[in-house]
């Protein structure tokens, strides 16, 4: 099961001697850059980036009938996993 915001903010609260409510504040703070930033491209060293990517138009299909579909070009948000933390989280699974 993954960490609750709550366990996530206590950890990090632990681990820095700040507050719970400064963590809070700190974490919320990096999200709203995060957002801001993200269309020139956000990168949290160690962890990966956000990126804005161009999606081209393509042909789908319908799956209720099967008929085919024209799917609109459009713009959306990835983010891009750090090697460093693949080859971390890929160890542990091991």
């Amino acid at each position: 099961m993954s960490m609750t915001k709550g366990q996530i903010l206590t950890h990090m609260a632990k681990k820095s001697g700040l507050s719970k409510k400064a963590t809070g504040e700190f974490v919320n703070e990096l999200v709203f850059l995060a957002y801001k930033e993200a269309k020139k491209g956000f990168v949290i060293p160690g962890l990966g980036k956000l990126v804005l990517v161009d999606r081209k138009a393509r042909t789908g299909r319908n799956p209720k009938t099967g008929e085919a579909i024209q799917i609109p070009a459009k713009k959306v948000v990835k983010f891009r996993i750090a090697k460093q933390a693949k080859d971390a989280i890929l160890i542990y699974k091991k």
